[in-house]
This record gives structure tokens, C-alpha cells and sequence, in this order.
């Protein structure tokens, strides 16, 4: 059986899906709590809300902490990719590797995998990541510090929100505003 519950961080609800141990899915913030279930109700039909096991409240607590701020580490977490293709898996394994505050290039990523070339790969792997903050997909930048995409609600926003709090550096190099937040450019 699958089971999620709802939660409230510093960006808004998120959730969590579990089955058995692990954790198999996360939402990040729609606009509304209904919004969040109907979108659940799509991913995973047959699943029901439920309370938290322990496993699963340690992840919320610890997802609640690095949206409020905290640097926290989330690479502990039970998760289950087992029905994920065997290159997202890799691109995942990197994701999980990049500890908060920091960032890499989606062509950083591919160098890491194996796989030089394959930027763009890493980019639609990373879109259809089903643990977003968990493996935290936000984390990983377009070359020259671009953002590139974020599937979430709220798009890039959303992306450079999180990457504002956990403080994160896009760069290498020093910065003179490097303690501003991150902001999407205007359109």
C-alpha cells in the first residue's frame, strides 16, 4: 500500500509517499493543499493519506529544518528508486552527493556519470525526478551559473527560493552580492 501525508516548511505544503520503508515520492509546494492532493490523486491513485511512520516523520522534520535554513543533509533518507531507469539513478547518485550550500553544472553532473556529452540528458533525467529535495534536483545549474529548468510549481522561482535558503553559492568565484537572494530574470 502507498501512503503520503502533507506537510508545512518555510515554501509552503509539500509531501511525502511512502511504501513499506521507503520513501518512493515528495511534492514540493502547490499553490493550495487541494491543488497538492489532486496532484498526489493523479501520480498515485491507489495511495491514501495516512500518519507518518517514524521514518517518514524524521524526513519531514529534517526537510522542515533545511527549508527553514538549517544545513541538513538529506542523503540518509530510506528512498526507493527501484523503478527509476539505471541512468536517472546515476544522475540521482550524484544529486545526493552535492551537499547544501553548494551547486553543480548539469555538465558536471554527466562528467561524473560517465557520460560528458550528456547535459541535456541529465537535465530531463533531473525533471522527472520523483524525490525532488530529497534528491535535490535544485541543486544542479545550467552552465555559467544559469539556473536551467525546475518542474515544480512555481518554476524556476521555486528553484532559486530553496537554493536562497540553504545560501547557496552558483559559482566558484567570489562574490560581492553573494549574500542576496537569488532572483529569476525579469521577463
Amino acid at each position: 500500500m502507498t501512503s503520503f501525508c502533507l506537510f508545512t516548511t518555510a515554501i509552503g505544503s509539500c509531501a511525502l509517499v511512502w511504501q513499506d520503508e521507503r520513501i518512493v515520492a515528495a511534492q514540493l509546494p502547490e499553490r493550495d493543499e487541494d491543488a497538492a492532493r489532486r496532484r498526489l490523486g493523479r501520480r498515485f491513485p491507489d495511495s491514501v493519506e495516512a500518519e507518518p511512520p517514524a521514518f517518514v516523520r524524521q524526513a519531514i522534520d529534517d526537510v522542515v529544518a533545511l527549508l527553514a535554513g538549517e544545513q541538513r543533509d538529506l542523503a540518509h533518507l530510506p528512498i526507493d528508486l527501484s523503478a527509476t531507469p539505471e541512468f536517472n539513478r546515476r544522475v540521482y547518485a550524484v544529486a545526493l552527493s552535492i551537499p547544501p550550500g553548494e551547486t553543480l553544472t548539469y555538465g558536471e553532473v554527466a562528467a561524473r556519470i560517465g557520460e560528458p556529452g550528456a547535459a541535456r540528458a541529465v537535465g530531463v533525467a533531473l525533471g522527472q525526478n520523483p524525490i525532488p529535495i530529497i534528491v535535490p534536483c535544485h541543486r544542479v545549474l545550467a552552465a555559467g551559473g544559469k539556473t536551467g529548468g525546475f518542474s515544480a510549481d512555481g518554476g524556476v522561482e521555486t528553484k532559486l527560493r530553496i537554493l536562497t535558503i540553504e545560501k547557496a553559492r552558483t559559482s566558484a568565484e567570489p562574490s560581492l552580492f553573494g549574500d542576496l537572494p537569488l532572483q529569476a530574470r525579469q521577463r
